[in-house]
């Protein structure tokens, strides 16, 4: 909850006020003029409010700056709490409060990712005050930022006359119901967003069927994450509501249903929508219970949907069976699908070669991920006969093959569809297109 600052939170009887269109270039094309720096600025503000001062923000200010004197105009702040290269004093709703007043007129800063600090409802009431005030911002991450309820309703209020920004990511905040319905009651009037991710915020089933609901009328989403939610009983509810929506949506281009408790009644009623959609490019149903019986109805539609580029079914258990399904159908019928990620679904040598051999007669068929199945020797040497003939280029597979005592073994590498969705890496960049493969495929806005 907010504990006092700058101003007070707004009522719902007061609107907040709508940020005005701009762009970081003024009237004539020309640049901006130059800003104070944002480390003195920020300094400044600490001393004069009595505000400790967070060595990591000031660390990050400063390489901004730099930056900006090198020219720089679109600038994502990249004040993630979970970087391993630098050390990290986590970002509080105080600390953020600073921010704010330092970065809602900027015209440099065009994203902000605030992902795994310490907000709070305190630091999402001050993420709604720039989301009302700054009229650059096109991308905003919020992950696991310990924002409720109460957090996530002034955040959607603030989105209802919001017509900058263009993707906001709430993933890993316990918004809840109350939170999830206002995200879709805003829905119903913002007209810019294009990406909304609400994975892992503990959404009710009410919040979902709202969001399938608002989805047949709202044109302007083109990606939304409801990964997880909070759902009772075994009626597979959450499916025939999104497939539903996926019948009369032509917009929605990506889509995540991870552990929506899918089983074969499921993928049947989204497979069943899948036939007359023509806009969906990437459909995320891993961590659910398909079995082998759901692959008939995906091989299915696969035959004649020609919009499907990247399909995650990974933590599910198709088995043999379901690989054999999806692999005739993508030799024989299919030329849309790009990558397919079958990652732990209990299968063995046969259902891998099957997958493997469709890659040789199917020239659109670029990405495969295998990794957690049960390798023999046979599909070892299929892979690793594919990636040595150039058919599959070692990026776009987990797995990588090597000799010992002239058997080859496949050993996995860090290459995915979503690899770095939770976490980044130890060295190198955490936006490489092998990592995150099912992003660089189907771009719908920033995604890191």
């Amino acid at each position: 909850m907010w504990t006092g600052g700058e101003e007070a939170p707004w009522t719902e009887s007061q609107s907040p006020p709508p940020a005005p269109a701009a762009t970081p270039a003024s009237a004539d094309g020309r640049a901006p003029e130059p800003f104070d720096s944002l480390q003195e600025h920020y300094n400044n503000l600490c001393m004069e409010k009595s505000q400790k001062i967070n060595p990591f923000i000031l660390h990050i200010l400063q390489e901004v700056d730099e930056e900006i004197k090198n020219g720089l105009e679109r600038i994502t702040l990249n004040i993630a709490g979970n970087s391993r290269l630098t050390p990290v004093e986590r970002v509080t709703g105080e600390d953020f409060w600073i921010l704010y007043r330092i970065l809602k007129k900027n015209p440099y800063i065009t994203g902000l990712d605030v992902r795994y600090n310490l907000l709070s409802d305190v630091g999402a009431y001050y993420a709604a005050r720039l989301l009302q005030k700054q009229p650059y911002l096109i991308y905003l991450n919020l992950m696991f930022n310990d924002i409720g309820p109460e957090g996530g309703e002034l955040i959607a209020k603030a989105l209802h006359k919001n017509k900058i920004l263009k993707h906001l990511k709430m993933t890993g905040n316990k918004i809840e119901n109350k939170g999830g319905m206002c995200f879709a009651a805003m829905l119903q009037i913002n007209s810019s967003l294009e990406k909304l991710d609400l994975g892992d915020c503990d959404l009710g089933m009410q919040s979902v069927i709202a969001f399938a609901t608002v989805l047949t009328q709202n044109q302007t989403i083109k990606g939304i994450n409801l990964n997880r939610p909070l759902l009772y009983g075994e009626q597979e509810e959450s499916t025939v509501h999104l497939g539903h929506m996926l019948k009369e949506n032509h917009c929605l281009v990506e889509l995540h249903m991870c552990k929506h408790q899918i089983k074969t009644d499921g993928i049947r009623q989204l497979c069943d929508a899948l036939y007359l959609n023509r806009s969906l490019r990437y459909l995320d149903v891993s961590c659910n219970k398909i079995t082998h019986d759901g692959m008939v109805y995906l091989a299915d539609v696969l035959k004649s949907n020609t919009t499907l580029e990247v399909i995650d079914l990974s933590f599910n258990r198709i088995e043999n069976a379901g690989a054999n399904y999806l692999s005739e159908t993508l030799a024989s019928h299919n030329r849309s699908l790009k990558a397919l990620s079958v990652v732990s679904n209990n299968i063995e040598g046969e259902g891998l070669v099957a997958l493997s051999q469709s890659m040789k007669t199917n020239p659109t068929f670029s990405n495969i991920y295998i990794w957690g199945n049960k390798f023999d020797e046979a599909t070892c040497v299929a892979y690793s006969d594919l990636i040595q003939t150039g058919r599959l280029k070692p990026d776009n597979t987990d797995v990588e093959p090597f000799v010992v005592d002239g058997r080859v073994y496949l050993a996995e590498v860090s290459n995915g569809l979503k690899k770095h969705y939770y976490w980044t890496p130890t060295y190198g960049g955490a936006c490489s297109d092998s990592s995150n493969a099912g992003f660089t495929l189907v771009p719908v806005g920033q995604h890191l």
